[in-house]
């Protein structure tokens, strides 16, 4: 299985929630040398921005897998000018303000980042 469809399959649950940053770092969980159930603790609290509408959590979660990768802290910071430049921003508030005003659903907002944001890992 694809890190895509591993990730769209946990976004399509409807058992368990999976938020942003978890939905990543669960995807990359063996990669980082973590279990799938450490990972999902770990982004329990930077969904939606940290809870507070700063960082966006598919971002956040695509720092933190880098971080434990050994990629060297400039491909992070290129990752970060890369999805500023897409986007126009990086805090979800403000990323989910520019959905809506053009009319697209959350869900469909934030399961678009965390697919991009995953093949941009990839």
């Amino acid at each position: 299985m694809t890190h895509l469809e591993k990730v769209k399959e946990l976004r399509a649950r409807t058992d368990v929630h999976f938020n942003c940053c978890q939905a990543v770092l669960v995807t990359f969980a063996q990669e980082m040398g973590i279990t799938e159930e450490q990972a999902f603790a770990l982004g329990a609290n930077f969904g939606s921005g940290m809870r507070c509408g700063s960082v966006c959590g598919t971002l956040t979660g695509a720092l933190m897998v880098l971080g434990t990768t050994s990629y060297p802290p400039e491909q992070a910071d290129a990752f970060r000018r890369r999805f500023l430049d897409e986007h126009g921003d990086i805090n979800c508030a403000a990323l989910l303000k520019k959905s809506h005003d053009a009319g697209i659903p959350r869900k469909e907002h934030c399961d678009g980042l965390v697919f991009e944001v995953v093949q941009m890992l990839e």
